[in-house]
């Protein structure tokens, strides 16, 4: 069991994350119609990607919008969850020795205390997400049994990482094939779940940048938009 877990899954779902999320990308660019969207991308493509990278951008930098300040506290737990989420799988030293070991290249570790600190605060964030699906009208009104399941696949690899860091004993190889099993989970459900907003949230806010910089008066705005 373990060496499936930790040989042929790893490879196979990681090459359905990586492949999978290509796939998309690829068929949300195809989707877009100049016609329908009525937005000039080809002839204007230039003045478009000054639009694409500003919205961009500006949504990575907290406060950077209007609607990250407006909404303070949906800010704090996205960036909680966010940074912890990029930054722990590719930087935590237990990651950067399976990336040598299984894919032959590594990356710096981080700091042993600094991985505890965003792992717990990715925990945090994600218990905020829930927090404002459960008490946030409009979010509650909009929530589905899809986005639970997808807020619990996404919280299993960081709890049983969690546990698996700080448990030690003999239930620390059980917590950490539960860790494997889980991480394993969420790269296969990936692309074919709301977890494709991984890719998709650059392509949508690069379109809705596109779009305010090409069709909505962006020649006379210049680089002022209107988030």
């Amino acid at each position: 069991m373990i060496e499936f877990v930790e040989g042929p899954l790893l490879y196979i779902s990681v090459a359905v994350f990586f492949f999978g999320l290509i796939a998309r990308a690829i068929m949300y660019i195809r989707g877009l119609s100049q016609n329908l969207e009525r937005i000039a991308y080809r002839p204007q493509l230039g003045r478009g990607l000054v639009g694409a990278f500003a919205s961009i951008f500006k949504w990575l930098i907290p406060g950077g919008t209007h609607g990250w300040r407006r909404q303070p506290f949906m800010t704090l737990v996205f960036f909680l969850f966010h940074i912890g989420a990029i930054l722990l799988p590719f930087f935590l030293l237990g990651h950067t020795v399976v990336l040598q070991y299984y894919f032959g290249f590594s990356l710096p570790a981080l700091p042993s205390y600094l991985a505890d600190i965003l792992a717990i605060a990715a925990i945090v964030g994600l218990l905020g997400l829930a927090s404002r699906r459960l008490f946030v009208p409009e979010a509650r009104a909009l929530t589905t049994s899809h986005d639970w399941l997808i807020l619990a696949l996404t919280a299993a690899p960081f709890i049983t990482g969690v546990v698996a860091r700080f448990c030690g004993g003999e239930s620390y190889e059980t917590w950490m094939l539960a860790h494997i099993i889980a991480a394993e989970i969420f790269l296969i459900a990936a692309p074919f779940t709301k977890l494709s907003h991984i890719v998709l949230y650059f392509l949508s806010r690069a379109q809705i940048g596109m779009d305010f910089a090409i069709k909505r008066g962006g020649h006379q705005r210049g680089s002022a938009f209107p988030w």
